[in-house]
């Protein structure tokens, strides 16, 4: 007698999603994670009553998937301000989107005027973005006559003939997101993250990113602390014993589904995040906004860095802010020094880092797949009848790739056993 109709290997957000959109075709489904705690890298502690998410996160609320399956207002969403502060060759400069942040509305309006030789081709660059149209997020930016060639991030801007401080920002702003300098990534997951800040004001859940993968979880049989040594369709092999089922869904990360699926792990991108707690009376008051250092030659490792409580003050206990600094992990080197990511945060954020008391530092290896072009944004989730595998690097590599992937899993698991989607 089977243990299930389905077991889900990996409690993150695709394995979550997966798991209630089976749930409500009627399935008995089991999901069994190696943690104590459901989210995968998704996670949130709590120190000296700071929340401290591991790496910097953030969840769009414009995301089609959390519009249609997460409860948002549930959440108690602090957005973060629409722009970035960033450290250019010829002095800092505020950028930001003026529909959601008029106070950026003349800082802006300045900043282009004085780049106005750089806008054209900033703008060459997005016309695939801010092309009206109907379709999906990832189908507007299919190739069309006109469009600059697809290929890297870079190939896309020197294509475009991007240039400038204008588009240092926005490089220096996708490397904290991306995880990489180099402008490796595909050139249309780059736009994809970038449409999605203009569709949407990135936001803090009141009670860490934690709460994200918590709601998801609701009601749903998770097994925690059980680490899965082998699948195969129908079969689960864990320390405690086989779990049998009529279907097997690996919803772990890219690695990690490679060493159960005996195919060869993808690159990675990985980020070390350090986490401060300041008194907010030394800090500059900008609500939060994203700092970044975009010069030819940067003075110091951070690739962003925010006074994160000064947009979700649920962050910090009264009294206190927490400042955040997240630095993009190379291969095969090791993680910057401390003092040197606090006095380039410090820097960027233009404000006095002798008084900052450490809370965490979160190495993150395998934070994000590497998108290199050319990267399919509907990967197969279905490995064989009985063998599905679904995450973020099936999709996009993004909160919306994890959870549009997961249902793509459950459609395929559902059409597999004949119940109807």
């Amino acid at each position: 007698m089977d243990d299930a109709d389905v077991v889900v290997v990996g409690a993150g957000l695709a394995g979550l999603r997966c798991a209630r959109r089976l749930v409500a075709a009627g399935l008995e489904v089991v999901v069994v994670e190696r943690s104590d705690r459901v989210g995968g890298r998704v996670r949130t502690d709590e120190v000296d009553g700071h929340l401290v998410d591991h790496g910097f996160q953030l969840l769009n609320p414009a995301y089609p998937a959390v519009r249609r399956w997460v409860d948002v207002p549930a959440l108690a969403l602090s957005p973060l301000p629409a722009g970035v502060r960033a450290a250019t060759d010829h002095g800092p400069v505020d950028l930001g989107d003026p529909r959601r942040e008029p106070s950026l509305l003349l800082a802006s309006g300045v900043a282009a005027l004085r780049r106005a030789p750089e806008l054209p081709g900033l703008l060459r660059w997005l016309r695939p973005v801010l092309r009206p149209t109907h379709r999906g997020l990832a189908d507007r930016l299919a190739a069309r006559p006109g469009d600059p060639p697809p290929g890297s991030l870079q190939e896309s801007l020197d294509a475009a003939r991007a240039g400038g401080d204008l588009r240092r920002v926005l490089e220096a702003f996708l490397t904290g997101v991306l995880l990489e300098r180099t402008g490796a990534s595909d050139a249309r997951v780059a736009r994809l993250i970038v449409h999605s800040f203009l569709d949407g004001t990135p936001s803090l859940p009141a009670d860490g990113m934690r709460a994200l993968p918590a709601q998801l979880a609701t009601g749903l049989d998770v097994r925690l602390g059980r680490t899965v040594r082998a699948v195969e369709p129908g079969v689960v092999r864990d320390d405690d014993g086989d779990l049998r089922s009529r279907a097997v869904v690996v919803a772990t990360d890219e690695p990690s589904a490679a060493g159960l699926l005996g195919s060869a792990p993808e690159t990675q991108r990985g980020v070390v995040t350090h986490w401060w707690s300041a008194d907010p009376d030394r800090l500059p008051a900008r609500g939060g906004r994203l700092h970044v250092d975009a010069r030819s030659r940067p003075t110091g490792p951070v690739a962003n860095t925010a006074v994160v409580s000064q947009a979700a003050a649920s962050y910090a206990p009264v009294g206190r802010a927490l400042v955040q600094a997240s630095v993009v992990l190379t291969p095969h080197h090791a993680p910057p020094a401390e003092a040197g990511v606090r006095r380039h945060a410090a820097a960027l954020l233009g404000a006095d880092a002798s008084s900052w008391e450490e809370l965490a530092r979160h190495e993150v290896r395998h934070a994000l797949p590497a998108a290199v072009p050319p990267h399919d944004l509907r990967r197969p989730t279905r490995v064989e009848p009985g063998l599905h595998v679904c995450g973020d690097h099936r999709d996009s590599p993004s909160i919306q790739g994890a959870l549009v992937s997961g249902d793509r899993a459950a459609i395929g698991v559902l059409r597999d056993l004949g119940v109807p989607a």
